[in-house]
């Protein structure tokens, strides 16, 4: 088998040339993301907690000759149409696009995964029920009769413990019987097995049968201890202290951890920016030179030598969180406080996305079923730091712990300091759901069931690699595309001075609220990336005689204030306007975040001339 590393939006052309196309479905956190990945060598990212994938890829793989097209749909647990990600997956699989149907199933839950499968049972033709995960359920003394459940399926059934290791060739084959079956008179049931409340709750009495029916347990001790772990991990108390302490340690790690790295950083670049003036002066004209050094160049090894050593050090401790199965946890002790502010559970999962990326966090309240919960969770997913602007809190937040301790004192009170903030940016967040869904958005919360993943052993190397490659250097290189630009346009505006007139106009506002007219201009000028503010800010205010280095303790505080809390960027204000089709809502977006962002900022100011 030969494998083509493709993968697209399920929109695309990607069947053209292949002799089948094949589907994967299932709930979400049952490893169908893992399958495509082996099967097309793509890097999907792919985690351990519901709501993960909410889009879906295609791919290609090929085999003795023959190119197949793979969909990857959007995890669901019904597909009754009741939100976007069940809709593209009802849709995709009635449409007759797939000539077969992989149901990926967990075999550790399989009485779960059994529902959504008799769905598609009864929606499509040619079909596979993979059971994953075989190995898992082994060790936790679980036995399935593959056998009798595929005679009860009327479907194959096969069984795999880690496709990712290896284990595709036994699925492809499965795959290849399966569309040699007569596509004559194959579909079943159609869409009215499961089109009312009546026929679900049948249908939940079905998969109950089944699964009872071909499956044998074992006294399983290690089940027993991980149902305690769970109740300690999600009590009302002990789960929400977990979280705090969990959060505080990975915080003081990469503020303690960062200080060392940065200095270090800071003088190589330094050292290096010398060198590479030093060998353009004789090459080029001064001017040239100076457009290069101290314009791009100087911007970018800012941004390198700010974001580079906290995230190499947050994402790998945030991704082992991931990975272990603590985030989804860490959402269910945030259920209720969003129920309260008659909003759907579901935000939690969104918010948390958005620790990554708001952008992305938008994107995943697709799983969201109702449009008004939807709607809320869109417009403060940017209430939470993405992590474009983690770096730069995190720099700002060693400044101030700096200057309030100092001394070996100032890891602990940073550490506390980026705990605190990040709980702030929780709260504003349900405190802006609560009021828009008590003004614009009024409505009553709706329920769903929130599925807790098993604790997973973390793959240590696919955290380094994931959390390295795939989120350290991706936000660095998406920050030096537009950093440099964006330095060489401060340079440009600093020769014809432009930047001291336009800082000028926005200094009336800037003071009022503890900042400076320079401040304002780099939010203004770093719309285009979260990335770009704090290096704009240095670069403004250097060329202005100031220094953050120089910043009072007040400034300080408002700064990282405005920092957590204004406009989304450029790419999450788009992302809105797509999800939403609105500019009425996405102006909203944007002004929510900014206006706490400037209130705040004149409150600590206040205090602070107190």
């Amino acid at each position: 088998m030969s494998k083509r590393r493709h993968a697209e939006p399920l929109g695309g052309d990607i069947r053209r040339g292949c002799c089948a196309a094949v589907a994967l479905c299932g709930n979400p956190n049952v490893g169908k993301s893992t399958i495509f990945n082996a099967l097309t060598g793509a890097k999907q990212h792919t985690g351990n907690w519901t709501g993960k994938t909410v889009g879906s890829a295609a791919g290609v793989f090929r085999r003795g000759g023959r190119s197949y097209a793979i969909y990857d749909l959007p995890g669901c647990y019904t597909l009754g149409a009741d939100s976007p990600d069940e809709r593209i997956a009802r849709d995709f699989i009635m449409s007759g696009k797939a000539d077969c149907t992989v149901i990926v199933c967990d075999a550790c839950c399989l009485e779960r995964s059994l529902f959504i499968a008799l769905q598609t049972l009864g929606l499509c033709g040619r079909a596979v029920v993979c059971l994953n995960f075989a190995g898992a359920a082994a060790r936790r003394g679980i036995r399935i009769d593959t056998e009798k459940l595929a005679s009860l399926l009327g479907a194959e059934v096969i069984s795999v413990s880690s496709v990712s290791r290896g284990e595709t060739a036994e699925l492809i084959d499965a795959v290849e019987r399966a569309l040699r079956i007569p596509s004559d008179g194959i579909i079943r049931q159609g869409c009215g097995c499961f089109g009312c409340p009546g026929a679900k709750q049948r249908l939940w009495q079905r998969a109950r049968q089944i699964a009872d029916s071909v499956t044998e347990r074992d006294a399983d001790a290690v089940t027993a201890k991980r149902l305690k772990l769970d109740r300690f991990l999600t009590g009302r108390v002990t789960g929400r202290l977990t979280v705090l302490l969990l959060l505080g340690a990975i915080f003081y790690l990469t503020m303690v951890g960062a200080n060392y790295p940065s200095r270090a950083l800071g003088a190589g670049l330094g050292l290096l920016l010398e060198a590479i003036r030093g060998a353009l002066g004789g090459l080029l004209p001064q001017a040239a030179v100076s457009a290069i050094c101290d314009g791009m160049l100087n911007t970018l090894f800012t941004v390198i030598g700010v974001m580079l050593p906290p995230m190499a050090i947050f994402f790998p401790l945030f991704t082992f969180m991931e990975d272990l199965g603590l985030l989804p946890r860490m959402a269910f002790n945030l259920d209720r406080c969003f129920l309260r502010c008659r909003s759907c559970g579901k935000q939690a999962l969104t918010m948390a996305m958005g620790l990554g990326c708001n952008a992305v966090g938008v994107t995943g309240c697709r799983i969201i079923s109702s449009e008004r919960e939807r709607l809320l969770a869109i417009l403060t997913n940017s209430l939470v730091p993405c992590n474009g602007r983690f770096a730069a809190l995190t720099a700002l937040i060693t400044l101030t712990s700096a200057a309030v301790g100092g001394g070996r004192a100032s890891g602990l009170i940073g550490a506390l300091l980026l705990t605190l903030y990040i709980l702030l940016s929780f709260g504003m967040t349900l405190g802006a759901t609560k009021l828009l869904s008590h003004t614009v958005l009024r409505g009553e919360p709706s329920p769903f069931i929130l599925e807790l993943p098993p604790f997973r052993r973390p793959r240590i190397f696919k955290i380094l690699v994931r959390s390295l490659l795939g989120r350290t250097a991706k936000v660095l290189a998406r920050a030096a595309a537009v950093s440099a630009p964006a330095g060489l346009m401060i340079w440009l505006m600093n020769e014809f001075g432009l930047i001291a007139p336009a800082a000028g106009i926005l200094d009336p506002i800037g003071k009022l609220m503890g900042l400076n007219g320079g401040i304002l201009l780099a939010f203004l000028l770093g719309i285009p990336a979260n990335e770009l503010i704090l290096p704009l800010t240095a670069t403004i205010c250097a060329s202005s005689g100031g220094s953050p280095g120089g910043w009072s303790l007040t400034t300080l505080l408002c700064m990282t204030a405005l920092m957590l809390f204004h406009s989304p960027c450029a790419t999450t204000l788009l992302t809105i306007r797509r999800e939403t089709r609105s500019f009425g809502w996405t102006l909203i977006a944007l002004l929510l975040p900014s206006a706490i962002g400037v209130l705040l900022c004149i409150a600590i100011n206040a205090v602070g001339m107190l």
